[in-house]
């Protein structure tokens, strides 16, 4: 009994030691929890002429936006599909026009390092470089079988869908003093040689890619098309040009199960009919999101889409009736959803 009475005496004073020594007051304190009481600072005051960047957070604090409040019982939207009509491969060349340039299958953070791979691959010096605007000049270098010594800016941008950018090409000759970079480039052939070169690097890299975070955190991975939803209607919110909207809603209708009926680019109105699911492994979706297993509730039933400009780079998407009349909202969330999965 003496021996188990001096076994407990040991135990507690072993307890009230490691108290001593890892407890609140002790030698070594759990600091796992303190941040809670931490005193907000002033923020640093730097010389005028001395730099900040490397004051800025590394995990910035969005500005909450203020919301409010529906006058009715608010109805949970339906969620985008995980994968889209459209199955992004890793690198694909866009065009329009006499316009073209790489859509890739990621964000603009892990596409930035890739172009400086590529460049220090291909020996091309650069000349500057710019995260914030995506930018990057390289110096003028001397190809083959060309006369005059070139040089290329690469312009990385988001995409118009989420963790997707794109990547411009822009190319000059050295022909004369002139150093303002062209808006549209001297050598179009070039230019294209350049940009499928670059598309190939970026396809066989991607799965080694690392990730920018300067480059990140400014271009963002949100996408330029997201939804709109009030009290009354939804519609999409597409930051392109007009020109360029319009060809991706050209493209992007017959994609979400429409049949585009007529067209009016001048008053930016398709007129469609709604198909719905032409292919066995969509039907799943298209199930789950209107019920049952028969036909479409929705199918060939007509639609107006409107494309509308609200300003240089802003369209708005809007799906009316037959005629222009309101539909149910709830339909028109979920046909909207579908159109917006497909824009690129």
């Amino acid at each position: 009994m003496k021996r188990y009475g001096f076994v407990l005496a040991l135990f507690a004073l072993l307890l009230q030691g490691c108290s001593w020594i890892y407890g609140e007051d002790g030698l070594f304190p759990d600091n796992t929890d303190r941040y809670q009481d931490a005193p907000e600072l002033a923020v640093i005051s730097v010389p005028q002429k001395a730099s900040v960047e490397v004051l800025d957070p590394t995990y910035p604090i969005p500005d909450v936006k203020q919301s409010f409040l529906l006058e009715s019982e608010f109805e949970v939207p339906r969620p985008t599909p995980l994968t889209g009509s459209n199955q992004y491969e890793t690198v694909r060349i866009q065009r329009l026009a006499e316009e073209s340039w790489a859509l890739v299958a990621v964000a603009p953070g892990q596409l930035w390092p890739q172009v400086r791979g590529f460049l220090t691959t291909s020996g091309i010096a650069v000349a500057s470089s710019d995260a914030e605007s995506g930018l990057i000049d390289t110096q003028f270098v001397t190809l083959q079988d060309r006369a005059l010594p070139t040089r290329f800016r690469f312009r990385v941008d988001t995409g118009v869908q989420r963790n997707t950018s794109e990547l411009h090409v822009l190319q000059q000759n050295q022909s004369s003093t002139d150093l303002a970079w062209p808006g549209v480039s001297d050598d179009l052939e070039l230019e294209a040689d350049m940009l499928r070169n670059i598309a190939q690097f970026i396809a066989n890299s991607a799965d080694a890619a690392p990730v920018s975070m300067m480059a990140d955190r400014a271009m963002g991975d949100e996408g330029r098309v997201t939804m709109e939803d009030s009290e009354t209607e939804a519609r999409l919110i597409l930051r392109l040009p007009f020109n360029r909207a319009w060809a991706s809603m050209n493209k992007a209708l017959p994609e979400a199960g429409f049949a585009i009926d007529d067209k009016d680019r001048t008053e930016g109105v398709f007129y469609l009919t709604f198909i719905g699911p032409q292919e066995e492994d969509e039907s799943g979706w298209f199930d789950w999101m209107w019920g049952g297993e028969d036909a479409h509730p929705l199918a060939n039933r007509k639609f107006l889409v409107k494309v509308a400009s609200v300003e240089e780079s802003r369209m708005v998407i809007s799906l009316l009736g037959e005629g222009g009349g309101a539909i149910d909202r709830r339909d028109q969330q979920a046909l909207l959803t579908l159109i917006k999965g497909t824009i690129n």
